[in-house]
């Protein structure tokens, strides 16, 4: 069969050979094919493939503008040698088609095709032919190109996020130098008191603050170093570390020193304070995505110390069994799974029982018995604290009137209940209260509210209007753990509180300790001087009972007298020490 070259496109078309390595073939009876070709919407062209040699048989016009046109016959452009070669390779197996990207560099930058081939019959001689068709997907990929950068960027600051943060870490820890025995560090840093500049000065400056922090921890930082944007006020930042915990030491003072000088917000200067955890890989094979969940753990521990915390082993574990205790104290309390215990107070000279304090009680099917110590704080960072005090508060006045039903006439003793002052900050304490005594049909003067130094000294004006409100409703209130905080004494005297509770670090080992004897002196003088009651906690020996007794103080609470006991329990307590005489 003959082969005579043909004019392959328009009339325009270069003279000379348009693409370097294709012969320009003319085959019988292509006329119709060739009108196909002409036809598609995307560039294709026609090839000829005999003898293991290509050959161009005819092209459309979006072909020959996109791919000939423009063409550098000087250059041997690299997507030539990649047509070849998927078109050989594909036409010489038994495959009848294949589909590839190609990317070559234009004019404007990085461009992208999506290309199809596809062999068509052909009866007349041993060669193929192949359909070679690409569609531009350029703006395709731009488009996908600036959404996966949206998808992993910040854009506050213009900083990776938190998926972003693990992208970059992954390409550094792949293509990076590393030398040996090097590692990598995750330095989390905590903005503390951010919300307070939001709610201040509005949203606005504390967007303005993020920047300029952001700034501020970039210019810490060496080369190789990433800094992200990981949540709302927590930035990390990657870091390799030759010297190990020198370097990551190095790097802390670098962003504290960043971080020192304060940031003016308009006509307002601020001091940024954070708190910064630090997490080392043991070697470059460990999860990146676990070294950063360490060092979110160290920050949150150091929030607490006020210190810059190294990732130590367990807290993680840590970590999760919180993780673990919120889940499961969520269904606990929406299941109502939870229990009060009640503990007794006691009137020293009679031995009466003047009341219960109310104790939250859990045991999990799966945790086991769970601290309070342990659940409560839990309950407090999650926000959880809110519904849990609703709880016991309703419970205990619930159980005061189940005693009363049960004695058939109110009984003469009252429920202490306690109150977080996180409680204190979020919730309605005051509605919460007048619910649960309309609900129970208790008098308010039985509810007792024990509420801690802590919790007046964060809002004192909230606080005071919260009591007020309290005794609205006839209830008591007790100071907590008297004597561990910082009370000012004329505060003190301004508040509406009934009692004070020594707490058990003074009580419990008074008798050796001649120093806590006086402490103890001052509170009881200090009481009787503000016409105030007194109960002592931690009283474990009839000894200590006694000796408060000498001392004055009226009421005492431990395990001396009762650990705390269920509901029914502590009825039948009641019922048993009613008008006993001795302590």
């Amino acid at each position: 069969m003959e082969i005579v070259p043909a004019r392959i496109g328009p009339s325009d078309s270069p003279i000379g050979d348009p693409l370097e390595g294709f012969t320009r073939t003319r085959l019988p009876d292509m006329a119709e094919k060739e009108q196909w070709v002409a036809a598609i919407p995307q560039a294709a062209a026609l090839m000829y493939f005999r003898d293991g040699q290509l050959s161009l048989v005819a092209v459309n016009d979006c072909f020959y503008r996109t791919f000939l046109k423009t063409l550098d016959l000087s250059a041997k452009p690299p997507h030539h040698e990649e047509w070849r070669r998927r078109m050989v390779k594909m036409a010489m197996s038994d495959r009848r088609a294949s589909a590839f990207e190609l990317r070559r560099n234009g004019a404007l930058g990085w461009e992208y095709f999506s290309c199809t081939i596809g062999q068509l019959p052909w009866v007349h001689d041993e060669g193929r032919l192949i359909l070679f068709t690409a569609l531009d997907r350029t703006n395709d990929r731009v488009t996908e190109k600036n959404l996966r950068r949206e998808l992993l960027s910040d854009g506050l600051t213009a900083l990776p996020n938190r998926a972003g943060f693990g992208e970059e870490i992954e390409d550094r820890l792949a293509n990076g130098p590393w030398p040996e025995h090097s590692q990598f560090g995750i330095i989390a840093i905590d903005l503390s008191r951010f919300s307070r500049v939001n709610e201040s000065l509005g949203p606005m400056a504390g967007d303005e603050l993020l920047i300029t922090v952001a700034k501020r921890l970039k210019s810490s930082l060496r080369q190789g170093d990433v800094l992200a944007r990981i949540g709302g006020n927590d930035f990390a930042i990657f870091s390799r570390l030759n010297n190990g915990m020198s370097d990551c030491i190095h790097i802390v003072q670098r962003v504290k020193d960043a971080l020192g000088s304060p940031i003016r917000l308009s006509d307002v200067q601020i001091r940024v304070d954070c708190a910064i955890g630090c997490a080392l890989s043991v070697n470059l094979d460990d999860d990146p995505d676990d070294v950063v969940r360490k060092a979110q753990a160290a920050v949150k521990i150091a929030k607490r110390s006020g210190k810059v915390e190294i990732y130590r082993n367990g807290v993680l574990k840590e970590a999760q069994r919180r993780f673990s205790i919120e889940s499961r104290l969520r269904t606990a309390l929406a299941q109502g799974c939870l229990t009060l215990a009640f503990q007794p107070l006691i009137h020293l000279p009679t031995g009466e029982v003047n009341g219960f304090e109310a104790l939250a009680r859990w045991e999990d099917p799966d945790l086991g018995t769970v601290s309070p110590v342990e659940f409560i704080a839990v309950a407090e960072e999650s926000g959880l604290i809110t519904q849990l005090g609703r709880w016991a508060a309703y419970e205990a006045a619930q159980a005061l009137s189940r005693w009363d039903a049960k004695f058939g006439q109110p009984l003469p003793v009252g429920v202490n209940i306690n109150l977080s002052p996180i409680q204190m900050a979020r919730d309605d304490v005051a509605s919460m209260f007048e619910e649960s005594l309309r609900y129970s049909g208790v008098a308010g003067n039985r509810l007792t509210a024990e509420i801690t130094e802590s919790a007046i000294i964060a809002d004192p004006e909230k606080a005071r209007k919260l009591l007020v409100a309290l005794k609205d409703l006839q209830m008591l209130i007790a100071m907590d753990d008297f004597g561990t905080g910082y009370s000012n004494l004329a505060s003190l005297h301004s508040l509406p509180i009934d009692i004070l509770k020594i707490d058990r670090s003074f009580v419990s080992s008074m008798l050796d300790d001649k120093d806590k004897v006086a402490i103890v002196r001052t509170i009881l003088s200090l009481a009787e001087s503000l016409h105030l009651h007194v109960t002592a906690e931690g009283i474990e020996t009839q000894k200590l009972a006694h000796a408060l007794q000498t001392m004055g103080c009226g009421y005492g609470q431990g395990y001396y007298f009762a650990r705390p006991m269920p509901e029914a329990e502590a009825y039948d307590y009641w019922r048993a020490r009613w008008n006993f005489e001795t302590v």
